[in-house]
């Protein structure tokens, strides 16, 4: 009976409509040259748009949520550039030495002269004038700002720096003179780590050609794949300038584009250009195999493009700027590649015909055929899955007792702003500068800044909460002073800079924030008609982001975990295969959490990726992996099941079905893994924390799920499910059916029939 409905369900196929990705891949076939041309004129069209468009960055007030983005709303609003400030530490070298000393006094004096002789500073203030001297007497603070624009600043402060250095060089082992602030940090790390990103996306292409070039074992075939990536790449990059005027981008998304760009931009091309390869090999002629590789792997294509697309969206959710700009660029790569893989692939390949084999690699193709059985099959994968079939049952809980294993960490994740420190260790000399002035001022580097804007900021009841509010803030315990404010009489506005007691311990310094906000300023401002005192600064913007983050978090789960599911229930027509979909993906998140929190946080092999000492997770990376590793898993999971949907609809048994799917996916899956891996590594490698993090968890994340999820727990599950992987209830059976079955092409007659399939028991 089981058998009857098998065959009744592939022939009913054949009288099905053609789904979208091979009506696309047949038209491309027969106007290849059109196709291409449509290509090459969208490219460069998107590009020319982007370029006359110009990009619109992320402003400061949107960037950030709560009150720091309305504390830089209003000066944004009001025309006020807050100029970038700066400030050099005078301090004893030895233990004796004191700032009341004469040659302390000259030190001082030195570094005001070099530094107004620079030309590119104002309001320079000497720390006997604004008692900006430590409690021991042995540091003290010459401050100042920077001429022009705070966005440049970085660019400008060179001059100051040297002649900062040339006074310490006067004063070398009797006193410490180290400049640091806005400019001089922005300044240090673009050099440090601005070669370092560059390096790492340039390094990122060559690795996913290298990788391509070992699996398929010819030149041509190798660049194709990253040939269309790149291209698509260049389309996003246009796109994004247009797109960018509804909503801003900023540099942290054009990174992420890059990075979700290559490696579904390759993973497709792979998809697709393994199934054309392989029908090739079973005799078809070129016409036919591209037509049965669009509606397969052209169909898997559109059906993972899709879900990761929905993945994406989840970002949207966070509403913080930055991920905002990251999801909308992320979805945009992917759609572009999507796009590209359905529509140009077909028509190149058609193009080339054999000649995308040009350029083999004779080593690398003898080394191929020893892992493979001649079929497409990989000869290693399927020892392994013969052991799981065998015993499913064992499989399913061994792999899910290590996953549990690897996963249980992350239930005391720590996740936190990271400190200067903790980001980048001691490898940058401002660094210890940073330590030095928080040690010697607590919360000096770092104040809290309060916009105060006043119907009439001159006003007596104004002014006296201006007072009252400097002074609360001491008498409470929030900060030790010394407090500026800078009024800007005609824009009715003050700035109320603010050192926090804390200092660079986040903690510390949140609980005197949260004195401000919640004691002194209702007890100050709140008590004057038409005042808004929103507080900013470094330690409020951690604070309110890390708020943001955590908020979203229910809402960006929820909306990726039920559209991802509603997406399997219509492309694969199964309620089990949608809930095994969402569980396996999440187990694959968990397992990277739990490697994020094993290595970074407890130090347990640490040193292996230069991590020691961190002991923490920067704060917006769960989510973030949340939402690009749930996208990216999509890509395998609905590749190896449809296969084994495609060999279970062509009347296979559900068993023979999981062998032959996951054996003949299991090369062209390990390639794609390989190749992501390898791309995130590269950031992996970087010497900030939070990039390696990042790079980590997704390299670890993708090399667990394409092996230990794929290749083990899910043929495991499905085997012990058997029939019931295709439960469709019919109370379902109203929503939308995107599966769209292709009926299998002939195998032609001079081809040897295809050798007999080695029953589930032999197995």
């Amino acid at each position: 009976m089981a058998d009857h409905r098998r065959t009744q369900g592939s022939q009913g196929t054949a009288n099905r409509p053609r789904g979208v990705a091979a009506r696309v891949g047949g038209w491309s076939v027969r106007h290849r040259w059109a196709a291409v041309g449509i290509w090459v004129l969208f490219v460069v069209l998107a590009m020319a748009a982007g370029s006359a468009a110009g990009t619109k960055e992320v402003k400061s007030s949107d960037e950030m949520p709560g009150e720091v983005g309305r504390s830089e709303k209003i000066l944004e609003d009001a025309g006020i550039d807050e100029p970038v400030g700066e400030t050099v530490l005078v301090q004893g070298a030895k233990p004796g030495t004191k700032a009341t000393a004469p040659e302390f006094r000259e030190a001082v004096d030195q570094v005001m002269r070099a530094v107004r002789k620079t030309g590119g500073v104002t309001a320079v203030t000497s720390p006997y004038e604004s008692k900006t001297i430590s409690k021991d007497g042995r540091s003290a603070l010459v401050q100042f700002k920077m001429r022009g624009d705070p966005e440049t600043a970085g660019d400008r402060v060179q001059p100051v720096q040297d002649a900062v250095e040339g006074v310490q060089e006067q004063h070398k082992g009797e006193l410490v003179v180290e400049e640091i602030g806005g400019a001089s940090m922005e300044k240090t790390f673009d050099d440090a780590f601005g070669k370092d990103f560059k390096q790492a996306e340039l390094s990122a292409v060559p690795v996913a050609f290298g990788i391509l070039l070992i699996a398929f074992g010819a030149l041509v075939a190798a660049l194709l794949p990253v040939l269309l990536a790149v291209t698509a790449i260049v389309a996003t990059m246009g796109l994004m300038g247009l797109v960018s005027h509804l909503q801003p981008m900023g540099e942290t998304a054009n990174s992420v584009m890059l990075l979700v760009g290559l490696a579904v931009g390759v993973d497709y091309c792979l998809f697709y250009l393994r199934r054309e390869r392989e029908e090739r090999e079973a005799g078809r002629d070129g016409r036919t195999a591209l037509e049965i590789a669009a509606a397969t792997s052209g169909r898997a294509v559109l059906v993972s493009g899709v879900t990761v697309i929905v993945a994406m969206c989840g970002l949207l959710f966070t509403g913080l700027a930055d991920f905002k700009a990251m999801g909308v660029a992320s979805l945009m790569a992917v759609a572009v590649a999507m796009i590209g893989s359905v529509t140009v692939l077909p028509a190149l390949l058609s193009l080339l015909g054999h000649r995308v084999e040009k350029g083999r690699v004779p080593f690398l193709n003898r080394l191929k055929r020893g892992r493979s059985n001649g079929n497409g099959e990989s000869r290693v994968w399927r020892a392994v899955l013969t052991r799981v079939l065998r015993r499913p049952k064992m499989a399913v809980v061994a792999s899910a007792g290590v996953l549990a294993a690897i996963a249980l960490p992350a239930l005391g994740m720590n996740t936190q702003e990271l400190t200067l420190d903790q980001e980048f260790g001691d490898s940058l000399p401002i660094v210890k500068t940073y330590e030095r002035v928080n040690a010697a001022f607590p919360g000096g580097s770092d104040p809290a800044e309060v916009v105060v804007k006043a119907d009439d900021i001159g006003s007596a009841a104004t002014q006296k909460a201006i007072k009252d509010f400097r002074a609360q803030a001491i008498s409470t315990g929030a900060s030790r002073g010394p407090i500026e404010v800078t009024v800007y009489d005609k824009e009715n506005i003050a700035v109320i800079d603010v050192p926090l007691v804390g200092g660079s311990d986040q903690a510390k310094a949140e609980k005197s924030l949260n004195t401000l906000r919640d004691e002194v300023r209702p007890a100050t401002f709140g008590k004057v008609d038409g005042v808004d005192a929103p507080i900013g600064g470094q330690v409020a913007g951690s604070k309110d982001f890390n708020d943001q983050l955590v908020g979203a978090v229910v809402p960006v789960f929820a909306f990726v975990v039920v559209f991802a599911f509603l997406l399997m229930l219509m492309c694969f027509r199964s309620l089990t295969i949608a809930i095994t979909s969402i569980v396996l993906n999440l187990l694959s998140v968990g397992a990277a959490y739990g490697i994020l929190t094993m290595v970074f946080q407890h130090g347990w092999g640490a040193g292996l990726v230069g991590a020691e000492g961190v002991g923490a997770i920067v704060s917006w990376l769960p989510l973030f992996l949340f939402v690009i590793l749930f996208g990216l898993s999509m890509d395998y999971h609905v590749f190896v099941v449809s296969r084994i949907r495609e060999a279970r609809m062509q009347g296979r048994t559900t068993k023979d079905s999981i062998a032959h799917g996951v054996i003949t996916t299991a090369g062209v899956v390990t390639s794609a893994a390989v190749i992501m891996v390898g791309v995130f590594a590269i950031f992996g490698t970087l010497s900030m924390q939070s990039m390696k993090q990042m790079g980590v968890g997704l390299a670890t994340a993708v090399l667990i799920d394409a092996t230990l999820i794929r290749g083990v727990l899910l043929p495991a599950v499905m085997a012990l499910l058997g029939d019931r992987n295709w439960y469709f209830p019919k109370a379902l059976r109203w929503l939308p059916d995107l599966a769209h079955d292709e009926p299998a092409a002939p195998v032609p007659a001079q081809v040897p029939p295809k050798p007999e399939r080695v029953p589930y028991q032999q197995v």
